[in-house]
Formats: structure tokens, sequence, C-alpha cells
């Protein structure tokens, strides 16, 4: 019998591909979301697959389904759509964790918390270690996010501790790709965007601040290995240990787009980490884990999504 997998967030960036992988697999698959920021275009090809099924549904209220395994993905994750509605940021993490959890206790499924490096807040070690507890305001205006994965990362060991319900942990660093929100206000979108179009590329702070950019095909990758080995709940850290400034980042969309955009620079944002770059030795250890996509093939993919999407809208 095909395992029953259910994906919370599963029209999103990455819960669309998530879905694409297991379908591909042979599994069936149930996909829930809510369409605050994932869409159907995502899943639209989806949609008359035998495997696949579609349910419209916040995570915060709760779900009442027959599956064998959860991936809980459902939460707006870039600061401009989780600053937009904090209080409905903040259900999504903790409610939709312990509705999830608790669907997961009582069928008896292994669940995967999609947790965050925004867990590590702006973090004072470098690179990041899933032994560090972070640095983090719990009453900025990234608090919302911030507070509300780190509740989520607590609600699931609870759960193990007091319940024996199987979980695993994966905090995601920045990722990218095909499918992300042209609009979402992150780095490679938002530069990928302003340079088709020759707009200023806003570069916040000095642009020497740093991110480690993992290509969606790749997490996918590991978050599948994760669901399915047996000898660790977690946390890992999954992201893409080569570190670059802003400014390269930039600089190299500015390249491979062939744009005439200048970069413009604006105030750093309150609590905007200053560096991020995550230690992935437990998941090349323990899943045989690390990415194998380079920052300019995976931008190349990304930027002809663009490109088709901006031209058909």
């Amino acid at each position: 019998m095909n395992p029953s997998t259910l994906i919370t967030g599963g029209a999103g960036f990455i819960g669309s591909h998530l879905c694409d992988r297991l379908i591909k697999e042979g599994e069936d698959v149930l996909c829930v979301d809510n369409f605050y920021t994932g869409t159907k275009d995502n899943i639209r090809h989806l949609l008359d697959n035998k495997r696949f099924e579609l349910i419209r549904h916040d995570v915060w209220l709760p779900l009442y389904v027959e599956v064998d395994r959860i991936f809980n993905l459902a939460c707006p994750a870039s600061p401009i759509h989780y600053q937009r509605d904090p209080v409905s940021t903040v259900k999504t993490s903790v409610l939709g964790a312990v509705n999830m959890l608790g669907l997961a206790k009582r069928r008896r499924a292994r669940i995967l918390q999609a947790s965050t490096s925004e867990v590590y807040g702006d973090p004072q070690e470098h690179p990041q270690q899933e032994g560090y507890w972070g640095h983090v305001n719990p009453i900025g205006p990234r608090a919302c996010y911030d507070e509300g994965k780190r509740c989520a990362e607590t609600l699931f060991f609870d759960y193990h501790r007091q319940f024996g319900v199987d979980i695993r942990v994966v905090r995601i660093f920045n990722t990218y790709g095909p499918r992300m929100h042209p609009r979402d206000g992150r780095v490679v979108s938002n530069f990928i965007v302003q340079a088709l179009f020759n707009e200023p590329i806003t570069l916040y702070g000095s642009g020497n601040q740093s991110r480690s950019f993992c290509y969606v095909d790749d997490l996918v990758e590991g978050l599948v290995r994760m669901m399915k080995q047996d000898a660790e709940t977690g946390p890992f850290n999954m992201g893409n240990p080569v570190e670059f400034t802003i400014r390269e980042l930039a600089e190299m969309v500015l390249r491979l787009t062939d744009s005439k955009s200048q970069i413009e620079y604006r105030p750093l944002p309150q609590d905007d980490p200053v560096r991020r770059q995550p230690d992935i030795s437990k998941a090349r250890e323990v899943l045989d884990w690390e990415p194998k996509v380079a920052i300019e093939d995976g931008l190349k993919e990304t930027i002809q999504y663009f490109k088709k999407i901006l031209k058909d809208a």
C-alpha cells in the first residue's frame, strides 16, 4: 500500500516542490493550504493526478484526516508576508503545530517540522550549530515568525517526550528557486525581478551582511531523507554552507540577467541578521546530505522561471 502523506503549506514555494517529489515516488499526497502565500498555479499540474488531493484549510483549525506521515510546512516565510498579519503568523506556527502534532499522535504518524534558521535570530555564533540557543528579540517586528517557530520546536519536543510522538525537526536556511513569490521581499526574488525590469537593485545596509543560499531541489532531497531516517529526531540545519555577501549576490544577478539596473542602498531593517551560515555537519553525517547545485546554476533556473511568469502576467 502506498504511503499517505499530508503536506501543510503544500501549495507554497517549497511545499509544491515536495508534492512533486513524493508524487513522482508513487506516494499519495494530501496537500493542505489556505493560499495566503501559496497559489494553485504551483500545484495546478497535479490537480488531475489520482494520487494528489487538495484541501483549502487553515492549520490553526483542527484537521481530521487519515495519513501516515506529515510534513508541516505551513507558515508565511518572508518578512513582508509574515509581518502583514503577525497574529495569524503566530497562530499558524503555534496552533498549527498543536493541531498537526495532535493528528500525528492520534494516527501514530511520523511528523516533520519545517523550522527555520530564524530561531537563531541575529546570531552571535558563526557558523550556526544546532546546539546554539540563538539571539532573538522576543518583542520585535520579526518575533511573530522567529518566536512562533521557536515555540513550535518546543511543542514538537514536548509531544515527543510526553506522548512519544515520532518527530523530525529541520531548520531551513535561505532557500531559493522556481515558484518563489515574485513580491515576497526576499533578496533573491527581489534582485531578479528588479534586474529583469531594469529597476534599481535595493540593497539594505552596507551589502556586507551574509547569507547562504540553498537551491530548492537540494532542500527537498534533504527533507525526504530526514523523514525516512530512523536514527535521530533532529533538529538538523539544512542549507548551503557556502556564504555570500548580499552585494555579491546582487552583482551575480546583474551579470546573469544582463541588466542595466544600478544598486541603490537603503537602511537595514530592524533585527535583520548580519550573518547567516549553517553548520551542516549533522546532516552530512546522519543523512549523507549536502547541497549539490551551485548558486550560479540555481540562479539561472530561477531567472528563467521569473522571465516566464512576468511575461505571462
